[in-house]
């Protein structure tokens, strides 16, 4: 391994910019994280690129990732859905190691040969679930593994939004099954079914069968020219919505939802744990705070996670001076470049991800077949 890791960044949109922000605030808020190189921002429209590369502090561009793949240490694979398969599959087989955002892949068939390339590779391969790197989660799954909940009994999550209300907002990629693979269920639903396991896996086990429903409520969107003008109208082929009931392994029962209609919400990412002892209930519009309910208590206390005993806080801020969306990408990324730096393998790994895609497969063949789908059938 290098002193110094070069890293390349497939993206530079919304991920781009909220993993470029990461990476330059690790040498300030956590001076123990491997020093890193920006080494080459990467994507198609050059003149973007190039003023993306100067705003996030990349030293080159490329407009082909297959000329730089395996010139870089470790690659950041933000790109659209349908780009996860092949520049990690590749960037695996040079050696180079790689973080790849949600969902893994468009569909089940491709994540299972990302996780296969990951299993035969020396490199380290992570996927971005950033919110389990949230304080307030990561104490959550404590409480839940020392028990003070007892029993899980439920396990409920919603991830609503509401960018899509308006019948005339634009189409875009994410509106397109060939390049997102499903729409709000592999979007948002994906980070909810990967919150759920991985706070209660320990206790409750896994999701083992799955009842869902999928809906499309606009069927066409426009597409906008430079000046926003209606070029044209293109099919919406992915869902707008989802709904699924769930069974864990010990009995447990889920009920998971998301929407980008849900009008009044723009970022409501909701998380409510039930046990035999206690409650507990998370919202990322609040991403501070836990709400829990233990024996014996009248009801909820609201409990403010950013104690220097809580986790990461001690690298930011006295208590209560709080915390932000932003800060959940800091301590993914110096997770994973520790892991990549000492060799050792990264949680959330492509394995992981792979079983996030099954229960998204399972979701849609249940919407499909009108009938509940076993894990094992997937």
């Amino acid at each position: 391994m290098t002193e110094t890791l070069a890293v390349g960044m497939l993206g530079y949109r919304f991920m781009g910019k909220a993993h470029s922000n990461a990476l330059a605030r690790l040498p300030m808020f956590f001076p123990d994280a491997p020093e890193v190189s920006r080494e080459v921002l990467i994507g198609r429209d050059e003149t973007a690129l190039s003023e993306a590369a100067d705003r996030f502090g990349f030293e080159r561009t490329a407009t082909d990732w297959r000329e730089v793949v395996d010139e870089v240490d470790v690659l950041y694979n933000l790109g659209p859905n349908h780009l996860h398969p092949e520049p990690s599959m590749a960037a695996l087989e040079a050696g180079t190691h790689v973080l790849c955002e949600k969902p893994l892949a468009p569909t089940l068939e491709e994540a299972v040969r990302m996780r296969e390339a990951a299993a035969g590779s020396d490199a380290i391969a992570g996927t971005a679930f950033n919110y389990r790197f949230l304080p307030a989660i990561r104490y959550a799954k404590g409480l839940i593994e020392d028990g003070e909940l007892g029993e899980i009994h439920h396990v409920r999550g919603r991830y609503l939004q509401d960018w899509l209300v308006d019948p005339e907002a634009p189409w875009a990629w994410r509106l397109d099954e060939e390049l997102a693979g499903s729409g709000t269920l592999g979007d948002l639903g994906a980070h909810t079914l990967d919150l759920a396991e991985f706070l209660v896996g320990e206790v409750a086990g896994g999701i083992e069968r799955v009842s869902g429903q999928l809906r499309t409520f606009v069927d066409e969107r426009p597409v906008l020219d430079e000046d926003g003008e209606t070029e044209e109208y293109r099919q919406v082929t992915v869902d707008d919505a989802y709904t699924a009931q769930a069974a864990f392994e010990n009995g447990a029962v889920g009920t998971f939802e998301a929407s980008r209609f849900a009008t009044g919400h723009k970022n409501d990412h909701t998380i409510e744990i039930h046990g035999s002892k206690g409650s507990l209930r998370f919202s990322l519009e609040r991403l501070n705070e836990l709400e829990l309910y233990r024996e014996g208590n009248r009801g909820y206390e609201t409990i403010l996670v950013t104690d220097e005993t809580d986790p990461y806080v001690d690298r930011w801020w006295p208590p209560g001076h709080v915390l932000g969306w932003e800060h959940t990408f800091v301590h993914e990324n110096y997770e994973f470049l520790s892991s990549v730096a000492a060799g050792e393998a990264f949680s959330p790994s492509f394995s992981e991800a792979c079983r996030v895609q099954r229960l998204l497969e399972a979701i849609q063949r249940s919407d499909e077949r009108d009938e509940w789908i076993t894990l094992d059938d997937v």
